[in-house]
């Protein structure tokens, strides 16, 4: 633990242990990497530091990079349209939606549908493709896409390679970190994964209406849905977007492989695209500029990072991607510290797991800092 400053782990530590002694949570996991390792792992309530947990959408760096290694590799024109790869996309107004689009959100399909049943079932993904519509035209917004879009990528990397999207993304920019499998687990090997539950209690949606001005959005993104990713079978069938399985140590030191990475994973020019070059600057639904790259939510330097999910003490570059309610995963160069944070409690008012998330990365950006 060099260099960490010990009463500020304790600090952290007690933050997080108390949203299991107070009942917020029934369970969480804390880990941090340094100087490319991994330097504290802690658990706490229901889960051991050992347990796999529902990523949610902190998986979808790992399927952008692998898009960005294929490109760089020739198999992808990232400025091509999605419709060369999937011929089946290019109906109702899509056929000039890019591939890079689709990676910046701005593709203008933010909900179209993907039943689960047709999730391991390419032909039947497909056929869904061909009847998807836009919701605005592509390139003139950024609003997040929470599943769409990586089902598109998914089946983009296999089109290019001939394989599943997963055994790509494992092989490409898993296994080189020093890491397993994130997407598709075999049912055999699920042991140690441990369901998500629902905690806490939802807000009246008029009251909370009344609080910020105006009425959030409704999205696919339900308490329904994400306990639903609890089922084996749905486990096992990759969900590109929202289907990850992974620790909150294994969230820490991927970010230290991918900060400290000198070619061994990603080609130089792909993780400068990825950590550095911003793509995606309109603005979301509460009015702050995205601040993505084609892999990446970055911190930025504008005031706003507590509100793409970094604490207040991360550096502009901090670069990182969070899942819903509240899993976190994040890299700063300027201290060398990454953060891995999971939960199995899905707390029903978003604007909790947003607190606590703040409050967990400002304690982590400062865990070097005097």
């Amino acid at each position: 633990m060099s260099r960490l400053i010990e009463s500020r782990v304790e600090s952290l530590l007690a933050r997080c242990r108390r949203e299991v002694d107070e009942g917020a949570l029934p369970g969480c996991q804390v880990a941090v990497g340094f100087r490319g390792e991994l330097v504290l792992s802690e658990a706490f309530g229901d889960v051991a530091t050992t347990n796999r947990l529902h990523t949610y959408s902190a998986v979808k760096p790992t399927v952008s990079l692998t898009v960005l290694q294929l490109a760089h590799d020739g198999l992808i024109d990232l400025r091509s349209p999605v419709g060369d790869s999937i011929p089946e996309f290019a109906t109702n107004g899509k056929e000039e939606v890019t591939v890079s689009q689709v990676l910046l959100h701005s593709g203008g399909f933010p909900s179209a549908p993907m039943a689960w049943k047709v999730w391991d079932d390419r032909p039947g993904r497909l056929e869904q493709y061909a009847k998807w519509r836009l919701n605005w035209e592509p390139g003139t917004r950024f609003e997040y896409h929470p599943t769409s879009a990586q089902w598109v990528l998914a089946d983009i990397i296999t089109s290019a390679t001939g394989r599943h999207h997963a055994d790509v993304i494992t092989e490409l920019v898993m296994n080189p970190a020093g890491l397993g499998r994130w997407l598709a687990i075999p049912i055999d090997d699920q042991d140690g994964i441990v369901d998500s539950v629902n905690v806490g209690v939802t807000p009246d949606p008029e009251e909370r209406a009344r609080e910020l001005g105006f009425e959030m959005p409704i999205t696919e993104v339900t308490d329904d849905a994400l306990l639903g990713l609890n089922h084996p079978a749905i486990c096992a069938a990759g969900n590109p977007g929202a289907g990850g399985i992974a620790s909150a140590s294994d969230l820490a030191l991927w970010y230290q492989a991918i900060l400290h990475d000198e070619g061994e994973i990603l080609h130089p020019e792909v993780k400068h695209d990825a950590l550095e070059v911003v793509r995606q600057n309109h603005v979301d639904w509460m009015g702050v500029t995205a601040n993505r790259t084609h892999a990446f939510v970055l911190g930025g330097d504008d005031g706003q990072a507590l509100m793409r999910g970094y604490g207040h003490t991360t550096g502009p570059c901090t670069f990182g991607h969070g899942g819903a309610k509240g899993q976190s995963g994040w890299a700063d160069p300027s201290t060398g510290i990454s953060l891995g944070f999971m939960t199995n409690g899905l707390d029903r008012d978003d604007f909790v797991h947003a607190h606590r998330g703040a409050a967990i990365s400002s304690m982590a950006g400062a865990l070097t800092t005097p």
